[in-house]
């Protein structure tokens, strides 16, 4: 391929991978970044098609065992409650993302000390707020400073999405109830921001791809970038192995190029971003005699903790039209009203409601996240009835993790290339069935109190694992935990991790700003100790 050795190499180009090659690259690092899937073509996506809706529920699902396209993997989820949901290319699964974008909170980093619980992370809110705001001006947020339910945060780069009428009967909703609510975060462009990069034209499908290029998935953000800087990215390269020397240090990965050669780079560290399952995937395959269980597990800690974010949903049907089918499907405004631990509920910790607008017709017909129209004798009038007049809230929870929630290899089950597929296994506890039980309860009320003259509940959203996360947890305790609080192994010092996996509990929030702020944090301390860019370094106190 025409390199053979890097500084530093990282495994995936999505929401951290992105990242921490921008700002090695930046600082002079040779960076390499290997991609098992490959750029998207954005004259190609589906979302100005008269298919769209078609598409979304058949090649461009999220689910990659519904879609079955050559550069997936399959994933095993019989034993799975949630679905999982992610995607190969450049930009990994910001491909397909809403583009909320909220920071989890201070007590998100303190549950143990808090609510004695799961386990405090060893860095905090504070730790992460300079690498928060450097990553919202390179992704470009839209959104409203001033939240009093959060922590201050400098004016956002660009004005709010506008809420549409759903929100604002809603907001009125909570309002009247004396409930917390704010507009949401959103990586989307509301106005001219990013070079080469259009304004949200509220078109609705966001999660096909976005022609004018307003979402901010890190093929148009960071990428750019990091190309400009130096990177260099290797798409159609699918991963089987991180090579190490006889005493387990990482030294390069192998992988299969487009043709299914077999190739080779070498490596001084090595920094995987490959998501929640991905990551611990390519670790559990990495064995050696230092490592026969899989590279840095010697604790037998690497895929388990799995977390989502268990999502049930209640949509209320309004006698008024809310043209719900227009803007960004997943981002307008948020309630957390239920969000910390209350003494008096039967569930610690808690959960955001967040406003989802209505469908399109084929996906109100036929139904995706949202209830679906029944078929049969008066399908019309039931369908004219709801069509652009439901809003939804989902209920947002807080997983905490559980090692008999995992990832693991599948014994027969392999990828087109033969390679070794992943296995999830995971269940709801009674504490989080609780707290969506107290959700939808919650939900039903506020669309009681905006007057919906129907509410249909769905207690669990199957298809809604786009949070892979606590399958390498981040923990100062080289017994309790794989990496350190920047992400380093504990058990192998040039190797990284700096997507999902890390999380040491997930809040009730979506994670991808914190993904990525915690990878530009552990960048950067990379860059400060560049002794460790080169074999045989000793790893600093930093």
């Amino acid at each position: 391929m025409g390199l053979d050795h890097t500084d530093v190499l990282v495994i995936g180009a999505g929401a951290g991978g992105a990242a921490v090659a921008w700002r090695l690259a930046t600082a002079g690092i040779q960076v390499t970044c290997l991609e098992q899937g490959g750029w998207v073509d954005y004259a190609q996506v589906p979302s100005f098609g008269q298919d769209w809706e078609l598409a979304r529920q058949t090649t461009h699902h999220p689910n990659p065992n519904i879609r079955r396209l050559p550069v997936d993997y399959p994933i095993d989820d019989t034993d799975a409650a949630i679905k999982p949901l992610l995607y190969n290319a450049v930009g990994g699964s910001t491909i397909h993302w809403g583009a909320h974008f909220p920071r989890l909170r201070p007590s998100d980093f303190r549950v143990r000390s808090l609510d004695g619980v799961a386990d405090d992370w060893p860095i905090s809110y504070a730790d992460l707020a300079p690498f928060y705001d450097e990553n919202d001006r390179i992704m470009g947020v839209a959104g409203l400073a001033g939240d009093p339910g959060n922590p201050p945060r400098p004016k956002r780069p660009m004005p709010p999405l506008p809420l549409g009428r759903g929100a604002e009967v809603m907001a009125g909703a909570f309002d009247r109830l004396g409930w917390h609510w704010w507009p949401s975060d959103v990586a989307i462009n509301t106005i001219a921001y990013g070079a080469g990069r259009g304004v949200c034209n509220h078109c609705g499908p966001c999660d096909l791809g976005c022609p004018v290029k307003a979402r901010s998935s890190t093929d148009v953000t960071y990428w750019p970038l990091a190309l400009n800087a130096g990177a260099r990215l290797i798409t159609g390269a699918r991963v089987f192995e991180i090579e190490t020397d006889p005493t387990g240090r990482p030294v390069g990965a192998a992988w299969y190029d487009a043709e299914g050669t077999v190739q080779r780079i070498g490596a001084d560290v090595v920094i995987l971003a490959a998501n929640g399952i991905g990551t611990p995937r390519l670790m559990l395959l990495s064995t050696s005699s230092r490592f026969p269980n899989g590279l840095a597990n010697d604790t037998g800690l690497v895929g388990k903790r799995l977390m989502h974010h268990p999502t049930g949903m209640v949509t209320g049907v309004f006698d008024e039209p809310l043209d719900g089918f227009k803007g960004p499907f997943a981002c307008s405004i948020l309630c957390q009203e239920f969000y910390e631990t209350d003494p008096a509920r039967d569930f610690v910790r808690g959960y955001q409601m967040q406003l989802v607008r209505s469908d399109g017709p084929l996906g109100t017909a036929c139904g995706g996240y949202l209830p679906r129209v029944p078929w049969g004798a008066g399908h019309h009038d039931a369908f004219l009835e709801v069509f652009g007049r439901t809003a939804s809230l989902t209920v947002t929870t807080e997983d905490l993790p559980r090692e008999e929630n995992r990832v693991e290899l599948h014994p027969t089950l392999t990828d087109s290339f033969g390679v070794p597929a992943p296995k999830m296994i995971y269940s709801l506890d009674r504490n989080t069935q609780a707290m969506i039980r107290h959700g939808i309860a919650s939900a039903t009320r506020a669309f009681q109190e905006a007057g919906a003259i129907r509410i249909l509940p769905q207690d669990l959203v199957v298809q809604a694992g786009f949070h892979l996360m606590g399958t390498a947890r981040m923990g100062d305790d080289r017994d309790t935990a794989v990496v350190d609080g920047l992400c380093r192994a504990h058990a192998a010092d040039n190797l990284m991790v700096v997507d999902g996996s890390v999380f040491v509990t997930v809040g009730a929030l979506n994670p991808t700003p914190t993904i990525q702020a915690v990878a530009l944090r552990a960048a950067e301390a990379l860059i400060r100790d560049r002794r460790q860019i080169r074999p045989g370094a000793a790893r600093s106190a930093a």
